[in-house]
């Protein structure tokens, strides 16, 4: 089990990697400042897939080696 430093250490890493530092910014200030509800966030998330097309969108990221 990590960390929860390591954790956000790696949250960071993710942002900044898929939006650029900018954009990474610009995410964390947007959820400091909005109200945000997560268990409703995740319950609208993939409402559009099926469970068959989130079960291989998974296993295709587990699959990949891990980058060092």
């Amino acid at each position: 089990m990590i960390t929860d430093t390591e954790v956000r250490v790696k949250g960071v890493q993710a942002l900044t990697k898929s939006l650029g530092s900018v954009g990474a910014e610009r995410f964390i200030a947007l959820i400091q400042r909005e109200p945000f509800d997560y268990t409703k966030w995740q319950r609208t998330l993939w409402e559009d897939q099926s469970v068959e097309e989130i079960s291989r969108a998974a296993m295709k990221i587990f699959e990949k080696p891990a980058e060092q």
